[in-house]
């Protein structure tokens, strides 16, 4: 047998099976599972994506409008792919354009009154789809696994 072949010294990587890889891949996968349900959710049931309610989301918070850099920023995406996202939802009459006063080389997007009424309708589902997805999960825990998310979150925040 020569050495390329011998996988008797081979190893696992530093840190396989370890608790925080194994907390890191199951936090993950259960946000893969959430995402993709509500993916079809908003698809089959009002012919939308989840990224155009986001956008709408980021826009009802804020009912003045945002910049496309700030809304960018808000979403954690670039430019581009907000972009696209805001022109498909104008076409839609869902959102507005105007130019920044302080700033005439930037757009201020914001909701229309449609879009703030097709908003509250999409929301409403989505909360609707939560509370179905976790109908099942005690409170106590549920109370007790926001807690340590939200302390995880803060941890990783101070990180970057």
């Amino acid at each position: 047998m020569t050495a390329d072949s011998d996988t008797s010294d081979e190893r696992s990587p530093i840190g396989a099976g370890s608790t925080e890889l194994r907390m890191w891949i199951r936090l993950l996968s259960c946000a893969k599972i959430g995402e993709k349900r509500l993916r079809r959710n908003f698809e089959e049931q009002f012919d939308t994506t989840l990224p155009r309610f986001d956008v709408m989301a980021a826009l009802y918070r804020v009912p003045e409008g945002l910049s496309m850099s700030a809304l960018s920023r808000a979403l954690l995406v670039s430019n581009g792919n907000v972009t696209a996202i805001v022109r498909q939802l104008q076409a839609q009459g869902l959102v507005q354009s105007a130019v920044d006063p302080q700033d005439a080389r930037s757009a201020i997007v914001s909701l229309t009154k449609a879009g703030r009424t097709r908003f509250l309708t999409l929301a409403e589902a989505h909360h609707q789809w939560i509370a179905d997805a976790f109908s099942n999960f005690p409170a106590e825990r549920m109370t007790a696994l926001l807690e340590l998310l939200t302390d995880l979150r803060a941890l990783l925040s101070k990180e970057n």
